[in-house]
């Protein structure tokens, strides 16, 4: 039976880092780790249409930071601001009081290169009743135009009415090595619920190899 591994979770400290960076001893770790899920859940729930990519949680004594990466900052910024002021009470309704609340909307300047957004876009067109071979073959070619080196669509779930069984649907494009560490892939993963079922969707996006400048000298040659 294969073991399958988050390419995420294998690669922090290598080339990944964490989503939520601070310290807590015993008695408020539990707690802090509750708030950062509860006001993840918030903002993915809320700002649904805003297409946020993933959210980052910063802490230190008195201070908090809420890093939102999204394709459509507008929308969450607001007209001079206001949408900020808005997402700054819903956080300090799940949140114990802080001296500072930093809240930073960070654009992601090529959505298709996203996985997460990549995933979210599938599951739209499926609860939109797009067949899933059409919307996973137009979201792999959207991209290797935008410059993956490889990406592997998957959806697992009853995809058609006349066939009730579960079935997985896939979509290969270039080259994805899992298993090497120094390989750039983002991976996400989203859920689509139709009138037959719900239905899994991930994604998986070469984006190229991360050298560090001591392995590339080595690779280079000496001078």
């Amino acid at each position: 039976m294969g073991q399958k591994v988050s390419p995420i979770g294998l690669r922090i400290g290598i080339n990944k880092d964490w989503n939520s960076t601070w310290y807590a001893d015993k008695k408020t770790f539990a707690a802090n780790l509750k708030e950062d899920q509860d006001i993840k859940n918030m903002l993915h729930k809320k700002y649904k249409a805003c297409s946020i990519s993933n959210i980052t949680i910063e802490r230190t004594e008195g201070k908090l930071v809420v890093n939102i990466f999204t394709s459509k900052p507008g929308m969450i910024i607001g007209t001079k601001g206001a949408g900020i002021e808005a997402v700054k009470k819903d956080i300090q309704s799940l949140s114990r009081p802080v001296k500072l609340l930093i809240v930073n909307v960070k654009e992601i300047k090529k959505p298709d290169l996203d996985a997460q957004l990549v995933a979210d876009s599938i599951a739209a067109q499926l609860e939109k009743r797009v067949a899933a071979k059409r919307a996973l073959k137009q979201a792999v070619e959207k991209v290797m135009k935008a410059g993956a080196k490889g990406c592997k669509v998957q959806v697992s779930g009853v995809l058609a009415k006349a066939n009730e069984k579960a079935q997985t649907e896939k979509q290969f494009r270039g080259s994805v090595p899992l298993h090497t560490l120094r390989a750039d892939i983002d991976y996400g993963e989203s859920a689509a619920y139709t009138l037959i079922g719900k239905i899994g969707v991930k994604c998986w996006i070469y984006k190229g190899e991360i050298l560090t400048s001591k392995s590339a000298d080595t690779k280079g040659g000496a001078k």
